[in-house]
């Protein structure tokens, strides 16, 4: 993996069915700047929604890996996922006119293909990366799913599956590298039971189904007279049961092609992870709810991860022209002096902020606190610190002037240093989470000079003024 972020070079199109709604779907991959990550935007709706591929936005598992907000849903992301991830791209906006993206061929290869057709652009954003440094572990006892991460150099993953099938029996998949997703890992198809494919279809789902886009396995008795309905059902000339119980719809590519799309699922679903990882995934019996919870288990821990990095202190261009001066922030913030604590915005991103409050002699408070002795409050620091973070989340609705912003929590609040007239102090805020509802979830540092002055974990609401 390179240590730079990539897009694609051009945007690239295509179209299939829904497995599940049975209905024809457009998409198109397009280029998407740094720190872009993925996102869906449903173009076929009101306002065309984005939803962004974060683990915190699945609402549904049950038969493939469903992302929701508000009022929209794209179903079944985790093959398209993965294809993004093992072509080595890191930001794209993927556009579609229908609530499922495309099973094509059941595997990720046409997707991987499109890709690489589209070509890969290199940026200039630093790759972050989730970095192991100890083992995490997730368990489902009830469904037997064992999950583990621990260090590695490489993104790695090895699987087991074991469906107590006489006919499919254990399987074990490898990928020692991202490098051999799309050679080894993404042509594997999808794959179900046909006692399963009995039961989606009395549900009135797999309307896409047609017998080409998956691996059937038949583990159980079965008659003719089932055999020649399903050729019925999908428009076959026969269907017939091949060695080792497979249905004559496809031929296996791998001796184990289950085990390694199980593989390319995890693959897509820790995606939603929101940051390339550099470690060893184990897992032993995965299926999209494991897959989704361990991927929370370690979005968790990249979170703490990075606020450990809070000591490191970053390089600010305080001479360059801001992004934002005070009257571009007067139009966006509801605040006025005395209670503007906020001058220039000089870095913002969808994800970041970074201000800066030039504190001198003239501030009003310092009358007071103290006489002889003038020192910034803490309290006034941390509204500082919050209104640059409202910065980021009214620049996520058109009309920033009605908003008011509130704050909703404050915690692991410390202040290291002291911040006295004359002093520069430069605040930058990370998201910790996707600003949903307005709700904006935020890890903050004040530095002077060299040093850490204030840092806070806060929770803020903009709220549209009636």
């Amino acid at each position: 993996m390179s240590d730079k972020q990539h897009t694609l070079k051009t945007s690239v199109s295509m179209s299939g069915v829904g497995l599940h709604t049975g209905n024809t779907t457009n998409l198109t991959i397009k280029p998407a700047p740094e720190n872009y990550g993925f996102k869906f935007q449903r173009i076929d709706l009101p306002d065309s929604p984005i939803i962004e591929a974060d683990v915190d936005f699945v609402v549904d598992t049950s038969r493939g890996t469903t992302l929701g907000k508000n009022d929209a849903t794209v179903h079944t992301v985790e093959h398209i996922l993965a294809a993004l991830v093992g072509c080595d791209i890191d930001n794209a906006l993927i556009e579609l006119d229908g609530p499922e993206i495309p099973i094509m061929d059941g595997s990720a290869k046409p997707f991987t293909d499109a890709i690489k057709n589209a070509g890969k652009e290199t940026q200039n954003a630093i790759r972050e990366y989730l970095i192991l440094d100890t083992n995490i572990t997730y368990e489902d006892k009830a469904k037997k799913v064992e999950m583990l991460a621990v260090p590695s150099d490489e993104y790695r993953l090895t699987v087991m599956v074991d469906y107590n099938s006489p006919v499919l029996g254990t399987q074990h998949a490898s990928m020692y590298n991202i490098g051999e997703f799309n050679t080894d890992i993404s042509p594997n198809r999808t794959f179900c039971f046909l006692h399963e494919l009995e039961q989606l279809l009395e549900h009135n789902l797999i309307k896409g189904g047609d017998l080409s886009n998956a691996i059937v396995i038949v583990d159980q008795d079965v008659t003719q007279q089932k055999l020649d309905e399903l050729a019925t059902l999908f428009k076959k000339p026969s269907v017939k049961i091949k060695e080792k119980g497979v249905l004559n719809n496809v031929d296996l590519q791998f001796q184990n092609e289950p085990a390694r799309h199980k593989l390319l699922d995890i693959v897509g679903d820790l995606a939603l992870v929101g940051i390339p990882i550099k470690g060893h995934i184990l897992a032993a019996r995965p299926g999209h709810e494991g897959n989704v919870t361990f991927a929370k288990k370690l979005k968790e821990f990249a979170k703490k991860q990075k606020t450990s990095k809070k000591n490191v202190i970053p390089k600010f261009d305080l001479n360059a022209p801001p992004l934002l001066n005070i009257n571009d922030i007067l139009k966006i913030l509801p605040h006025r002096p005395p209670f503007l604590f906020i001058d220039k915005i000089i870095e913002l991103s969808a994800t970041h902020v970074v201000g800066v409050k030039n504190v001198t002699m003239n501030e009003a408070f310092f009358a007071g606190h103290f006489p002889g002795n003038p020192v910034m409050p803490g309290v006034l620091q941390i509204e500082a610190m919050a209104q640059t973070g409202g910065i980021l989340v009214l620049k996520t609705v058109p009309d920033p002037e009605n908003y008011l912003t509130y704050f909703m929590k404050i915690e692991n609040v410390r202040f290291k240093n002291m911040v006295l007239p004359g002093d520069t102090i430069v605040f930058k805020l990370e998201l910790l989470s996707p600003i949903r509802r307005g709700l904006c979830h935020m890890y903050g540092v004040g530095y002077v000079g060299n040093k850490i002055s204030i840092e806070a974990e806060m929770l803020a609401q903009i709220v549209k003024v009636k």
